[in-house]
């Protein structure tokens, strides 16, 4: 089920989301061409080291890219639901229904943008670094951490446009 009414342009908001989605996408091209000029640095061909940190981009870039994707998938509507009995409800039930799952995805998502923030709070001030690209932990948790408050705030757009759609 859209949340948006067919036929009318997309606002900036969802254009904003569709372009954080697309920056997720530009990252893990990226993180691929990384990943593959290291294995090819490492292999018998060329013999050289691979790429310093390797690992430490591909842990970074997959979780920043995960959570550049998450908000696009919640205003398009795509994240998986079950639907036992719902689909013999009135429409306007079943749109009641979702709109409160995205509320209480809201909140879930709410409550892992505070923990990921704490958990960035606590790596800036001990200084906590990555082991060989010495990027300070913090940032990458920071930014999920925003991310995950932008899907909170999705969730609750979504649910909004579920209760404002005409029956």
């Amino acid at each position: 089920m859209a949340t948006q009414v067919k036929g009318s342009p997309p606002s900036g908001f969802d254009r904003a989301v569709r372009g954080i989605a697309l920056i997720g996408g530009i990252l893990l091209i990226a993180l691929s061409v990384t990943v593959v000029v290291s294995v090819t640095l490492r292999s018998d061909l060329v013999g050289a080291a691979g790429v310093p940190g390797d690992f430490e981009v591909v842990q970074i870039a997959t979780a920043i890219a995960a959570f550049c994707f998450l908000p696009w998938c919640q205003l398009r509507r795509g994240n998986i639901f079950v639907d036992t009995f719902t689909l013999k409800l009135p429409a306007r039930w079943q749109r009641r229904i979702d709109a409160l799952w995205d509320i209480v995805y809201a909140l879930v998502m709410a409550l892992v943008a505070w923990r990921l923030a704490v958990g960035a709070r606590a790596a800036f001030a001990t200084g906590e670094n990555s082991m060989v690209l010495q990027v300070p932990s913090y940032l990458p948790i920071a930014l999920c951490s925003g991310l995950a408050a932008l899907v909170a705030a999705v969730a609750i757009v979504t649910a909004l446009r579920l209760l404002r759609t005409p029956a």
